[in-house]
């Protein structure tokens, strides 16, 4: 059996996008998993911001959008 080059993309496609419709959604039903999650990330947060970092170990350049 000979497969062409847009045969073979045609197929993967087909077959990608039915892998794609019937993926579960992630986190169904962990709400308290992911909450905890949520704290633990905030608790992390706080700490961080406590944490004075002096000027000279600042990067010395600028994000520029």
């Amino acid at each position: 059996m000979k497969l062409t080059r847009r045969q073979l993309a045609a197929s993967l496609a087909a077959s990608a996008a039915a892998m794609a419709q019937t993926q579960p959604a992630p986190f169904a039903g962990d709400d308290e998993e992911r909450k905890a999650a949520r704290a633990r990330l905030q608790d992390a947060a706080v700490e961080l911001a406590k944490v004075e970092i002096p000027m000279a170990m600042e990067p010395a350049f600028q994000f520029k959008a």
